[in-house]
């Protein structure tokens, strides 16, 4: 051991008996008691009470709708109860359920969710590879109109889509057959049916799938090249190459836009209420009323009672989008992380 070690090392033990010695008072004191701690602890107490409002602000609301849909009718012509029920009761959701056709809507739902989201996910990855790794002319131009599509307001284009949908043909098919007497009209309305919806899933031109291809070509851009050369010299093609060695790496970021595409349009009503103008499919947006006899006897607070059962359709509306994100979250995160539009 060298002189300037054993140096530092008697000194240290010198200043931690005499720091010992001291009494319990005078130590505690300048450990505590000083300009570093009180800055420490003034601003540990800040970002305290700063997050603590803020929480407050976001949850607030949430807390509210959420306790007011288990409130029975006492609570609300209670003058004492502001929050908290006083008598929780399950009727509102009951009565949701029972005469609101919960379960039919849920079914239908689904089905148009899961349909459109399974399309847009494999639609918008194939678009977004295409725009990542090859070069073909105009490949920047239509990459931009793809971004212009995610700037122009949907109800621009709420006109034509309507009537393209309503007078539906396609390369003049309709009206050959009509023309040849096999169908009665030129055209044909696929209003209140799915299939517009199903449509512009396969297309790629559906409700944020300009988004969506943007996501998809980030990340193919972050994978190697090396790996589709090496798979060419193998003898595999382009669609071998694909479907073998780029999908399964972007099962991650796949999953994150089919649940954001699933999500989007289980809560979409632009476009359910454009297309299904009168006899469409029954979905969860048609469940968003006071079900039968949930006011009967409580005139003074109807008002209030009908709120509370459309706080609790929401509820039950989200419920499944939140178990949904309770099993994806972690592909979400790693999804956006690896589109490389963090930051």
């Amino acid at each position: 051991m060298d002189n300037t070690t054993r140096i530092v090392k008697e000194s240290k033990n010198k200043i931690r008996a005499e720091f010992e010695r001291t009494p319990l008072l005078d130590r505690l004191r300048s450990k505590f008691i000083n300009m570093y701690t009180v800055q420490r602890v003034a601003w540990y107490l800040f970002r305290f009470l700063f997050l603590l409002g803020i929480s407050y602000v976001i949850l607030f609301p949430f807390f509210s709708k959420i306790s007011s849909s288990f409130m029975s009718g006492e609570d609300f012509v209670d003058v004492t109860v502001r929050l908290l029920p006083k008598n929780p009761t399950l009727a509102t959701y009951a009565g949701v359920i029972k005469y609101n056709g919960y379960f039919e809507a849920l079914f239908n739902t689904f089905v148009l969710s899961l349909v459109c989201a399974v399309a847009q996910t494999f639609i918008c990855c194939l678009i977004g590879y295409g725009f990542a790794k090859f070069k073909f002319k105009f490949n920047k131009l239509l990459f931009a109109l793809v971004i212009f599509t995610m700037v122009v307001p949907h109800s621009t284009l709420q006109l034509s889509m309507f009537m393209e949908f309503r007078f539906f043909d396609v390369l003049g098919i309709c009206k050959l057959l009509n023309a040849m007497g096999v169908i009665e009209e030129a055209t044909i309305s696929l209003l209140n049916t799915n299939i517009p919806l199903y449509i512009l899933s396969f297309t790629g031109l559906a409700y944020k799938n300009g988004l969506f291809i943007f996501l998809m070509r980030q990340f193919f851009r972050g994978i190697p090249d090396e790996l589709e050369e090496s798979a060419y010299l193998d003898g595999s093609g382009v669609f071998s190459t694909y479907f073998r060695i780029i999908l399964p790496l972007s099962v991650t970021m796949m999953v994150t836009v089919f649940m954001f595409s699933f999500c989007w349009q289980w809560t979409d009503n632009f476009y359910t209420n454009l297309f299904y103008t009168s006899a469409g499919p029954y979905l969860l947006p048609d469940i968003v009323k006071v079900p039968k006899g949930l006011t009967d006897g409580y005139t003074t607070a109807s008002t209030y009672i009908s709120a509370a059962a459309r706080n609790a359709c929401g509820i039950l509306i989200l419920i499944p989008l939140i178990i949904l994100y309770l099993f994806g979250q972690r592909y979400i995160v790693e999804g956006i992380e690896r589109s490389g539009i963090t930051g």
